[in-house]
């Protein structure tokens, strides 16, 4: 063993018997000197003083959330804007229109799942998520890009995280497909954040001899990834100064929304939300809400019953916006918390984790036997020194593939998505035949590179034909 990798290995031996981990080394002699190395990085990269803490508040206690004494429904800019709004709204997308075509926009998606529990194997961007053509994921997002460079005049560079488990297949699968007709140059994939799995005794537990078990850090770590990743560095070169942020899994997202983009700037908000209207009290979204005078989301779990269940004096939900993970963030703002060495809060779940014992035979346990900590990007909403929230139908920007059956299924996302298509040939003048049950009697697929929006539809109305009972339609 070379005497720099020797004496590494002595200072981590020295450092894990502090923080009372030196169990991950037990296996060392049985590692030959690449996976000794191997291991020596992962431990290296380990912040443990960080690790210790996060140990003692939600590893080997189970913290209560302190909600605070009053929590207030969050302002937000209607879905159709009142007549006062009306000037507002479009001088906002003119505002937001030229942002995009001066190159300012910037596109985020969070990538880093497989499609394991939709029965696929491979990243979940790879998912085939349309009802006609069975257009990926990825495509359809890098559809909507183009045909939003193409309107605007314009390039919008799109970064994309995936994760340690996925990032090889996902840059192969952008090579494999040309990169859905982008410019290579203006994508940019990075890995998230790892953290290591605990039992619930508090010790790091190992995948294997020559791994710790590791799980992503959250969403939240997103806004990390960029900073030490260089993406906002590649921004900042690019002259971008506002982020569209999304997660893989919805394929009805408005990725570049120039309403949104020009509310956000010109109200001088850091880190803005969409929000959709919830249609039941317990919704298992995030709630929408002014903490201390800072708009804050509480998740659906954390935020008391009597409190989901209250309603004003017209009969309306009091706490009645619901959180959908699409945001609109200002460069400097992610910027500004990384150089503070920021810190989201941290979420304990407990989870099923396979691993080694001490005597190095591999354990699949039957229930929750660890501990995993991640973070939520919504937490960053409250670190903002300015936050606005616009609503949107559900119907005609949220579709998400989460379930393999049931709910945010493929087969709801499915129905989602020929709705929304539907109601725009219906707005473009165009007779859409149903069956005796008032369902479809149609398949329909729109791509965003035929229209953006449902005006686009009414533009090309000469270009679209007469329905027929059964027909399958796909434009663009």
């Amino acid at each position: 063993m070379a005497t720099t990798v020797k004496s590494r290995l002595e200072a981590m031996a020295k450092k894990l018997r502090k923080y009372s981990q030196s169990h991950v080394l037990q296996f060392i002699d049985t590692l030959d000197s690449g996976g000794k190395i191997a291991l020596l990085e992962e431990l290296e990269g380990l912040d443990f003083e960080l690790l210790n803490e996060l140990i003692g508040r939600y590893v080997l206690e189970s913290p209560e959330i302190e909600l605070p004494k009053e929590i207030l429904p969050a302002p937000v800019y209607p879905r159709v804007p009142s007549d006062e709004l009306q000037g507002k709204y479009q001088k906002a997308r003119d505002h937001g229109e030229r942002m995009i075509a001066e190159h300012k926009v910037a596109c985020f998606t969070v990538a880093g799942g497989m499609g394991t529990r939709l029965g696929f194997e491979g990243p979940k961007g790879d998912y085939p998520a349309t009802p006609v053509r069975n257009k990926s994921l990825f495509r359809v997002f890098a559809e909507s890009i183009i045909a939003s460079e193409h309107r605007y005049n314009c390039e919008i560079p799109w970064y994309i995280m995936t994760s340690p488990a996925n990032h090889a297949d996902t840059v192969q699968s952008f090579k494999d497909h040309d990169y859905f007709g982008l410019n290579p140059a203006n994508v940019m994939h990075f890995p998230q954040g790892m953290m290591p799995c605990f039992g619930k005794d508090g010790k790091i537990l190992m995948e294997d001899k020559g791994h710790l078990a590791m799980s992503p850090d959250g969403h939240g770590g997103s806004l990390r990834a960029l900073y030490k990743s260089g993406a906002l560095q590649d921004m900042a070169q690019r002259g971008i100064e506002y982020i569209s942020y999304f997660q893989v899994d919805n394929p009805l997202v408005y990725i570049v929304d120039p309403l949104f983009i020009g509310l956000h700037a010109m109200d001088t908000a850091e880190m803005s939300s969409k929000a959709v209207i919830k249609v039941d009290p317990l919704e298992k979204v995030g709630n929408f809400t002014v903490v201390d005078g800072k708009i804050t989301v509480i998740e659906y779990s954390d935020l008391p019953e009597e409190v989901a269940r209250k309603r004003s004096a017209d009969g309306k939900l009091l706490i009645e916006s619901g959180s959908i993970a699409i945001h609109l963030i200002s460069r400097s703002f992610v910027e500004r918390i990384n150089q503070r060495g920021f810190s989201l809060p941290w979420h304990r779940a407990e989870k099923r984790v396979p691993y080694i014992d001490l005597e190095g035979e591999r354990v699949v346990p039957d229930g929750p036997n660890a501990v995993k900590l991640e973070t939520f990007v919504f937490d960053a909403v409250p670190l903002a020194e300015r936050s606005i929230i616009l609503a949107i139908d559900r119907d005609d920007q949220f579709a998400p593939i989460k379930n393999a059956t049931g709910v945010d299924s493929v087969e709801s996302s499915h129905r989602l998505q020929m709705n929304r298509h539907v109601k725009w040939l219906e707005a473009a003048g165009i007779d859409i035949p149903r069956k005796e049950d008032g369902s479809l009697n149609v398949k329909v697929e729109i791509s965003p590179l035929f229209a953006l929006e449902p005006e686009d539809l009414v533009r090309k109305k000469s270009q679209l034909r007469k329905l027929k009972p059964e027909d399958i339609v796909s434009l663009g």
